[in-house]
């Protein structure tokens, strides 16, 4: 396989270690429906199950925070421990409010000297440069993946507003039919997923409850987009849940052959 190295443009580093994205990631808001001027706090976590903290911290490198005019908002009181990581935002705008982070990567795995060789290492970032002088023009079996990966979950201030949640067109991304911020238990809500701005179609999509530990089971929701992309969820009860979907394919930025891509929103249901 050969690989034009001048093609390569430079992409972020994978924002979580490798160990972190074989776990679910969360993000935990402490309320999602709130009044302009008021604060909202945030944990995030990677761990075997969403929101149980046992395994290690979101790193919060490239967290993004945009405001209800499109604008971004800073967090403050950042913090990292060892479990969870934490921050706090001020809901200044009337309006709704995502806050995200967004993994995006590339990785080039090959054989040499019958070792299995991987780059970069965890930290450094896919460049062209570094590309050309860590991977043998010869290398054999070599394998240059793409990641995708979008955490999200979403706040409103007042009057929710959707100029926030305009989709990048690039990736797996999730759009309201239904408002992120209007659920609730024993309702149907509606969303639409969509890959690289298009319909995501027949894709498997898992939701699963807060309050694992305290449950015989995971007991997680199974259910697929139609035709259009569009996802109805019928919430059994109030609280916090965890949406993840995630695809494979070939539509990948050169020199990568393949891609992954995933979304997971974190939203609140609350009582009638």
């Amino acid at each position: 396989m050969k690989i034009r190295h001048r093609a390569v443009a430079a992409l972020p580093a994978l924002l979580l270690p490798v160990a972190a994205l074989a776990h679910n990631t969360w993000l935990q808001p402490s309320k999602t429906v709130l009044s302009t001027g008021q604060w909202v706090t945030f944990d995030g976590g990677a761990s075997t199950q969403p929101f149980v903290k046992d395994h290690a911290p979101l790193r919060l490198d490239h967290l993004q925070i945009t405001a209800p005019d499109g604008t971004s908002a800073q967090p403050e009181n950042v913090s990292t421990g060892t479990l969870r990581s934490s921050f706090d935002l001020q809901l200044a705008q009337e309006g709704t409010y995502r806050i995200a982070i967004v993994m995006q990567g590339m990785s080039a795995m090959w054989e040499e000297a019958q070792q299995r060789r991987r780059w970069p290492g965890r930290g450094e970032a896919f460049t062209a440069e570094g590309f050309a002088k860590a991977v043998p023009a010869d290398a054999q079996n070599l394998r240059v993946s793409e990641m995708i990966r979008r955490l999200e979950t979403y706040v409103t201030a007042g009057q929710p507003n959707d100029t926030a949640l305009k989709p990048s067109g690039k990736g797996l991304e999730l759009t309201p039919v239904t408002a992120f911020n209007d659920l609730y238990a024993n309702e149907s809500a509606t969303f639409r997923l969509v890959l690289d701005g298009k319909p995501a179609r027949d894709l498997a999509v898992e939701v699963i409850a807060d309050g694992i530990r305290y449950r015989d089971a995971v007991q997680p929701i199974e259910l697929k987009t139609d035709a259009d992309g569009r996802l109805t969820i019928a919430w059994p009860g109030p609280g916090l849940y965890w949406v993840n979907a995630s695809v494979q394919d070939d539509h990948a930025t050169p020199p990568a052959t393949s891609r992954s891509a995933s979304y997971t929103g974190v939203f609140e249901v609350l009582s009638p």
